[in-house]
C-alpha cells in the first residue's frame, strides 16, 4: 500500500457521513411526501420541479464528492449545482406558503427556535419520518425552508474550505508534482545515507576479521 505521505488523491469524507448530504436526503424524502400530501397528483408542474430540485441537490453532492477525489474543479462545480437546486427548492416552498397565506416562521414566531434547534441537531431521516404524516403543510414547508438554509450554509463552508485547500496545495497536477518531487528527494536522501554507512560497515568488517584471526577462529 502506498504511504499516505505520497497520496495524491484528495482525502474526501464519505458522502454518506457528510451532514450536508444527510440533510439533503431528508429534504428529498420530505419533499416527496409533501408533494404527495398537499399538491395535486396531476396538472401541476410544481410537483415535478420540487422533487427534481430536491433530488438534484442530493445527487450532485454524491457525484461531486466522488469526482472530487481527482478533480477540485468538478467538486466545486457540482456542489454549487447542489446549492442552486436547493435554493430553487427553497423558493418553491416560499411560494407555496405565500400563495396560500400561510406563515413563514421568522425569529418572532413561537416555534421558530425549536424548529431551528431540531433541524440543527438532527441530520438523518429517522428523526423526521415520524412527523411526515403528522405535520401540516405549514409545518412541513417551514421545516423544509430551515433545512434548505442550514444545508446551504454547510455546503458553502465546505466550498470555502476547498478554496483554502486549493490555494495552499493546488489541484491534482500540483499534488502529483509535489508527491513525485518528495519521493525522489526521499530516495536520494536514503541513498546518501546508505553511501555514508558503507565505509563504516567495511571498517567494522575488517575489525571483526582481525579479531577472528587473532583468536584463531576460521570463518
Amino acid at each position: 500500500m502506498l504511504d499516505r505521505q505520497y497520496q495524491i488523491l484528495r482525502r474526501q469524507k464519505p458522502w454518506r457521513d457528510a451532514f450536508y448530504y444527510q440533510k439533503a436526503e431528508v429534504l428529498y424524502q420530505l419533499t416527496y411526501v409533501f408533494c404527495q400530501r398537499f399538491l395535486p397528483a396531476h396538472g401541476d408542474r410544481t410537483v415535478d420541479q420540487m422533487i427534481q430540485a430536491a433530488r438534484s441537490g442530493k445527487q450532485n453532492i454524491i457525484e461531486g464528492t466522488e469526482d472530487g477525489e481527482t478533480s477540485t474543479e468538478m467538486y466545486v462545480k457540482l456542489l454549487n449545482v447542489a446549492r442552486s437546486s436547493l435554493q430553487e427548492l427553497r423558493e418553491d416552498y416560499r411560494d407555496y406558503l405565500l400563495s396560500r397565506s400561510l406563515l413563514i416562521w421568522d425569529k418572532n414566531h413561537p416555534r421558530y427556535q425549536s424548529m431551528q434547534d431540531f433541524c440543527y441537531k438532527n441530520n438523518k431521516i429517522d428523526a423526521y419520518l415520524p412527523f411526515f404524516q403528522k405535520w401540516s403543510d405549514e409545518e412541513m414547508a417551514n421545516t423544509a425552508l430551515t433545512l434548505c438554509y442550514q444545508t446551504d450554509s454547510m455546503l458553502n463552508k465546505a466550498l470555502r474550505n476547498t478554496e483554502k485547500e486549493f490555494v495552499e496545495q493546488g489541484g491534482i497536477k500540483e499534488r502529483m508534482h509535489a508527491v513525485r518531487t518528495k519521493y525522489r528527494q526521499d530516495q536520494d536522501a536514503e541513498l546518501a545515507r546508505l553511501r555514508q554507512e558503507v565505509p563504516i560497515l567495511r571498517e567494522e568488517v575488517s575489525r571483526l576479521r582481525f579479531l577472528l584471526e587473532k583468536n584463531g577462529i576460521q570463518y
